[in-house]
């Protein structure tokens, strides 16, 4: 019987006279004399009970297996901090506010802030998680989940398009589908869940290969069968690039047919717009369409204005997603906190001169008359293009090489300086040209394209979120390559160092909601992104007097400052600033169980 069954209990009250002279005291009949042994064993038991629990108590599990004490909680959902403690037993929170009993083990968060783990809505993760699944640039800023997927997915690999082959921890492993990828990332394991889209890219080069032609409505089909293959394999929705090839060679009416399979699974559209220069306008107009005709949420990625023509107009977008959300449309959108774009000096070529694949582009690059014909679109646009190097006021300081090659960290004009040191009449276009022979069609590039004023007016938007479209990379080891893009190593601790506690531009509340909970809701995820019970034990816990990214653009490889703890799935991956090696990230889903086994 539980111990509070015997404290309710009650001894039958029924007894009878006796002739015994001490009858009225001690004399019961027999069902009396049940209920006073009764009462009496049951006290008896109770002490047993009690003193046994206590015995148990000292050799049993604790309350909770992590309490994190203490600290200043901002839950995710926007409302004011509070003080409190957070109980986590396994990978779940079950307790918030003034938590009381024992722990395994106990964080003190005094003089912290405590809040869900970051959702990095905008990540290029993919492959190197496969590399190295510590996520080290990403658990350092308090990243706990990744949404990957853009143009490219790791994911499908059918038809024309070879299967994927990537050597992962030291054996080779192959993949077709993104559900083959999924299981090749659970398999060697990771420190951060995992989400992705499937890339149009990857749909559409399956099914045409590198054929700029058109396809036909069976081709289309088939494409829309590879988006329903995907959605069954977990995926978040559709997720397109259509600025360069092959994405651009999609139609808005062929975007929309492969986002109807998506809204049949319950999926979102998610898009690095058409062009994000003097093309903007119409481009948001086309993502706002294609949510309305296939009724689905869409995501625009780094809203941005980057070309100097329209510089100070980011009123003017922010209007037409608003109209669009007035008229019921979900239409929603992300930024970085940074004010250049990480793109390649290869989109600097005209998209026709990309049909074929690498092989076609480098015969191009060679041929003296094509060279002709590049230069003249490079220097006088073509109409719908997004010309990266007009966008820049055909400035060469303002592209920084973030390429692991000779001139790795230079910004282009010293490049070309350098290379017609001896040639002071050299075309520079034909110095780009070689260098893209040179470097075998590929050259990471930074570009300062877009302004602060613009980039915060889109942050401050209820609708916008924080995303840091870059990847976990390390400052040591092989993922210490290449120059990368600060974003890479310090998106979310800026926000919170920089446009929450220098320059006041969000609170702090709003600023953890817009890399949490906004995030999770975009795109469904019901059971991370907010500090409650039952929630995943997702924790990011920062000291909000120091919390700043060290990353630069010439010195990228800084981890950020401030991050004292990382909890993800109930275990902590980050103390005291440093990686524990734990891998206790899950693949995440859509549409199936929140962790597939």
């Amino acid at each position: 019987m539980p111990v509070a069954a015997l404290f309710n209990a009650q001894a039958p009250a029924t007894r009878t006279e006796s002739p015994c002279p001490m009858a009225g005291v001690w004399a019961l009949n027999e069902v009396s004399t049940i209920g006073i042994l009764f009462h009496m064993n049951r006290f008896v038991l109770l002490s047993v009970l009690l003193l046994t629990g206590l015995a148990k108590r000292s050799v049993s599990a604790a309350d909770f297996d992590l309490v994190i004490r203490g600290g200043r909680i901002v839950d995710g959902t926007g409302n004011p901090w509070f003080d409190g403690d957070v109980g986590i037993r396994g990978d779940r929170i079950v307790a918030i506010g003034r938590v009381i009993g024992t722990a395994d083990r106990e964080i003190d968060a005094a003089g912290l802030i405590v809040a869900p783990g970051f959702i990095d809505i905008h990540s290029h993760s993919d492959f190197l998680l496969l590399e190295d699944g510590h996520a080290q640039s990403k658990i350092r800023q308090g990243v706990t989940t990744e949404i990957l997927g853009e143009g490219n997915s790791a994911g499908p690999y059918r038809g024309k398009l070879l299967a994927h082959s990537q050597t992962v921890r030291g054996t080779e492993r192959e993949w077709r589908t993104l559900d083959g990828y999924f299981d090749v990332l659970d398999d060697a394991g990771c420190s951060v869940n995992v989400a992705s889209y499937v890339g149009l890219n990857n749909v559409w080069r399956s099914v045409m290969g590198d054929s700029f032609e058109r396809p036909t409505p069976q081709q289309i089909d088939e494409m829309g069968d590879l988006v329903d293959e995907a959605m069954r394999d977990g995926a978040l929705g559709l997720s397109s690039q259509v600025m360069m090839p092959p994405g651009s060679l999609a139609t808005t009416e062929d975007i929309i047919a492969l986002c109807r399979v998506v809204a049949k699974h319950g999926g979102s559209y998610s898009t690095h717009i058409r062009n994000e220069g003097t093309g903007v306008f119409e481009s948001v107009n086309e993502a706002i369409e294609i949510g309305r005709q296939a009724h689905v949420p869409v995501d625009i990625i780094h809203l941005k204005i980057a070309d100097q023509t329209f510089w100070g107009r980011m009123n003017e977008i922010v209007e037409l997603i608003d109209a669009a959300r007035r008229e019921g449309l979900n239409i929603q959108a992300n930024v970085y906190p940074y004010t250049r774009g990480n793109n390649n000096l290869v989109s600097i070529i005209p998209p026709w001169a990309h049909e074929g694949g690498t092989r076609k582009l480098l015969e191009r690059l060679r041929d003296p008359e094509q060279r002709k014909r590049m230069k003249h679109d490079i220097e006088n646009g073509i109409d719908g293009w997004y010309n990266h190097y007009t966008a820049v006021g055909r400035d060469w300081s303002r592209m920084l090489i973030s390429a692991n090659t000779t001139f790795r960290g230079l910004t282009m004009d010293r490049v070309m300086a350098l290379r017609t040191e001896n040639r002071p009449n050299a075309d520079l276009l034909d110095e780009l040209f070689d260098i893209l022979l040179d470097e075998g069609g590929s050259v990471s590039t930074v570009y300062a394209h877009h302004t602060d004023t613009d980039m915060t007016y889109a942050l401050r938007q209820p609708w916008c979120s924080v995303g840091s479209d870059g990847s976990a990379y390390s400052i040591e080891g092989p993922l210490r390559r290449g120059n990368p893009h600060p974003r890479n190593f310090g998106t979310f601790p800026r926000v919170l160092g920089v446009y929450v506690r220098e320059l006041g531009l969000l609170s702090l509340e709003d600023a953890v909601r817009k890399m949490t909970s906004l995030n999770a809701a975009r795109i469904g995820l019901t059971d991370r992104g907010l500090l409650r019970p039952r929630q995943y034990a997702d924790v990011t816990v920062f000291n909000p007097k120091t919390v700043i990214d060290n990353s630069t653009y010439t010195e990228p490889f800084q981890y950020s400052t401030g991050i004292e703890y990382v909890v993800v799935n109930g275990k902590i991956v980050l103390q005291h600033g440093e990686h524990t090696d734990a891998m206790p990230g899950h693949v995440l889903r859509h549409g199936q169980s929140a962790v597939k086994k």
